[in-house]
């Protein structure tokens, strides 16, 4: 296998510490609210990578944490006037949902920050004694000058460390660019009793107490968004490598560093300024469960580390490849595969374990769909279903034959409204061929809150009363 490794910055074979033991971590949501699309992108990536490494080595273990203190949240809950515990407890199990929605199985640990305020404590006592980091009034900060290999894993200079991380001009700062481990808690915040008063902790010691307690350092991979590269990211290293004494070896902390690039939105910068802020939660409410199998298509078009514009126009791809997955299964209807048969398609395996090019390997499972459709030997389609069940698996896609149940006599009011559902249906068909996909999925839409499912055949769409 080979990934491109951002502390590198290039791309190398992976080879794990421990071949019997592969252990991986990204970093998870802060939970005040609903996750957007670049969340998803997140999620959905890991997700594949977890997938594609189960399926090479023994034992795999998957963390992706939960961040449930932060000021965000605490914001959130002033304004909502709702107790901080209720707030997180209620978004982190909506982006639970949602992201299983979109075929993510659930991480193997999802460790929560409030639960390893006794590990950072640690953590940040260790950092003291080793004089990489200080206590100032109230608050205990991580000395970025201590460490002069800070912005190893970015490549930043001094001058970019200190604009990218936008610090707060602070009196009790030793410098500029120094970071926060621990802040003191007002009697109206959370808070917990430390060595320097009772507080709550920062940001970034979360998830180098929660990395190093479940899965030991140095660990395999660790990644998230590119986004989280500066500073969050890069904190985390100097704090792991800075605790343990092991100030020349940016490695110490994870070996491979995984990035996934930024979501904008019909080529726009997502923003709420831009009102373009897309909510997964949005996307796949009153929708049939086959659609969030659509939306993870979707995401993994693009190769994970390249931009991804999320648009009409790529939820219109990933459908169409969709349903070139049903029609596969109408092909292969009745057939049922040897429980022996472990085989997957060569060319898929082969594409993820490079990088996981989830383009090429959609181009090899478009090449296997049309081999389907066009075999007509009945003793090789146990093997070609097998390998197709197989191949989506590794992709996370389940493909779901949504129940149909026919317009019965009784159904008057859409016998009534049958002509206009027709011309609907005609207008939709249009609108995809002028490749006016907002237009379409508006109908699509409208016919969904009227009780009309439409389904798209080879021979063209077809509606029928949903259940």
């Amino acid at each position: 296998m080979k990934f491109y490794n951002s502390l590198t910055r290039k791309k190398e074979d992976f080879t794990p510490l421990d071949p019997k033991h592969v252990k991986l971590y990204a970093c998870g949501p802060t939970v005040y609210n609903y996750a957007h699309i670049g969340n998803a992108r997140m999620a959905v990536v890991f997700d594949v990578l977890a997938r594609v490494l189960k399926s090479q080595y023994p034992k795999v273990t998957y963390a992706s944490n939960i961040t449930d203190v932060d000021d965000k949240i605490m914001a959130a809950a002033k304004e909502s006037g709702r107790p901080i515990d209720e707030i997180t407890n209620k978004y982190a199990d909506i982006y639970n949902a949602d992201m299983e929605a979109l075929g993510c199985s659930a991480p193997d640990i999802q460790p929560r920050a409030t639960t390893h305020i006794g590990e950072m404590i640690t953590l940040i006592e260790k950092l003291i004694s080793r004089d990489h980091a200080y206590e100032s009034d109230g608050h205990v900060l991580f000395n970025v000058p201590s460490f002069p290999a800070y912005g190893g894993l970015s490549g930043r200079s001094r001058d970019e460390q200190v604009a990218g991380a936008r610090v707060d001009v602070a009196s009790y700062k030793k410098d500029p660019a120094d970071f926060v481990l621990w802040k003191p808690s007002a009697d109206d915040e959370p808070g917990w009793d430390s060595p320097w008063g009772r507080g709550r902790p920062g940001w970034h010691i979360e998830c180098s107490a929660m990395a190093e307690k479940h899965l030991g350092l140095p660990f395999d991979i660790h990644g998230g968004g590119a986004d989280l590269k500066f500073p969050h990211h890069e904190n985390e290293i100097a704090q792991s490598c800075c605790a343990h004494g092991i100030e020349d070896d940016l490695s110490a902390f994870a070996k491979f560093w995984v990035h996934n690039g930024f979501v904008t939105v019909e080529g726009e910068k997502m923003s709420k300024s831009l009102g373009n802020v897309t909510l997964v939660h949005d996307l796949i409410e009153g929708k049939a469960k086959s659609y969030g199998m659509v939306l993870r298509i979707a995401l993994l078009m693009a190769q994970y580390r390249k931009p991804l514009d999320w648009s009409a126009q790529a939820i219109h791809q990933a459908e169409k490849l969709y349903e070139k997955i049903g029609r596969a299964y109408q092909t292969l209807e009745g057939v049922y595969p040897d429980e022996e048969v472990s085989d997957m398609d060569d060319g898929i395996v082969d594409a993820l374990r490079d990088d996981l090019n989830t383009p090429l390997a959609f181009a090899k499972l478009n090449a296997l769909l049309s081999t389907i459709q066009s075999n007509d030997l009945q003793k090789t389609k146990p093997i070609l279903k097998a390998v197709l069940d197989n191949s989506l698996a590794l992709l996370g896609i389940e493909y779901i034959a949504e129940r149909q149940v026919d317009i019965r006599p009784d159904d008057e009011g859409l016998i009534e409204n049958s002509a206009h559902i027709d011309d609907l249906v005609a207008e939709r068909t249009q609108a995809k061929k002028n490749k006016d996909f907002a237009r379409a999925d508006e109908i699509r839409d409208e016919l969904t809150q009227m009780g009309v499912e439409i389904v798209d055949t080879p021979e063209g769409p077809i509606w029928k009363r949903s259940v």
